[in-house]
């Protein structure tokens, strides 16, 4: 890199530290994902940091291409650029439908539309003025970097909780932001310097985590989320719909039983009818008559006027 023919020691080792923090920025959400890809859903995470976070390493690589001596950062956006299209990509794979649709609209706009617009516009300038404009463009949107997290902070707060607000990436941005700013400083590049807003971006972040990381992560119903009560919701959906299939199941089976009962009392009822007609009076006439029911242990005596069943 063109640090190194400064001959400032610090500036090189700052630099050097500043892409090392960097590609940790761009690992420091993998916890997060795996999370996600865990739990197959996004809970209350937001999209826009990776969204943004993508737009600055597409920036930074197109700068890159414009100078020379650059390869360390284009090696380092490269990285950037593969890394944050995988979590968006698993973020739209396991997000509710709304914050999908949020997230795709996102990407058109500002990744596809804006870099478009950039490549654009700045092709009428002549390179060195095309470069210079780039640089404040990247360093526009690398503090956009370090503001993106601040969109979860209104639900941070409405929650009282750090449970959205992923503790790896605020504080390795927070880190970053130093790197950079004490490069900026030593080499006077002005491009880089505003990287203290990053600073005072990441302490903020900081600070809220510290108020908030002893809450409990369990939030109250008017608390949740619009996908968490989404969620819910058709879980709710699934589970009505579960009892009333039981319901029809269990009504089903009383009118199987009621129907085997009332065949039952019907063939009751006839057996009763034809026994009734199968009733005789036996006449005494001094002989011993048999049962006729079915084999017996002996013949018995009947006495007069006594009724047998027969049993047709």
């Amino acid at each position: 890199m063109s640090i190194i023919a400064t001959g400032h020691l610090g500036v090189f080792i700052f630099g050097l530290l500043g892409n090392i923090v960097s590609f940790v920025v761009f690992l420091a959400p993998v916890p997060t994902f795996y999370r996600v890809y865990k739990k197959k859903s996004t809970e209350g995470f937001q999209s826009v940091p990776y969204v943004v976070a993508l737009f600055s390493a597409m920036m930074w690589l197109y700068y890159a291409t414009l100078k020379s001596n650059l390869l360390l950062l284009v090696t380092i956006n490269s990285f950037g650029c593969v890394i944050e299209t995988i979590y968006i990509a698993l973020y739209i794979a396991y997000a509710p439908k709304q914050a999908r649709v949020f997230t795709l609209r996102l990407l058109v706009v500002v990744n596809f539309g804006g870099f478009c617009l950039i490549l654009l516009l700045s092709h009428f300038l002549s390179k060195s003025l095309r470069a210079t404009v780039l640089g404040w463009v990247c360093t526009s949107f690398a503090v956009s970097v370090f503001a993106a997290p601040l969109s979860i902070i209104r639900v941070v707060i409405r929650t009282k909780s750090v449970e959205f607000m992923p503790f790896p990436l605020s504080f390795f941005l927070t880190i970053s932001a130093v790197m950079w700013l004490m490069y900026g400083i030593m080499l006077k590049d002005l491009c880089v310097i505003p990287n203290i807003l990053g600073l005072i971006f990441g302490f903020l972040q900081m600070a809220l985590y510290i108020k908030y990381r002893k809450n409990k992560s369990v939030m109250l119903e008017e608390q949740k989320l619009p996908e968490q009560l989404a969620v819910k919701s058709e879980l709710g959906d699934e589970k009505l719909d579960h009892d009333n299939h039981n319901h029809t199941i269990m009504m089903a089976e009383v009118q199987v039983i009621n129907t085997s009962d009332d065949k039952k009392k019907a063939q009751n009822d006839q057996n009763e009818e034809r026994m009734s007609k199968n009733q005789f009076v036996v006449p005494q006439t001094g002989h011993c008559a048999i049962n006729m029911e079915g084999p017996g242990p002996s013949p018995s005596p009947i006495s007069p006027c006594q009724t047998v069943n027969c049993v047709a």
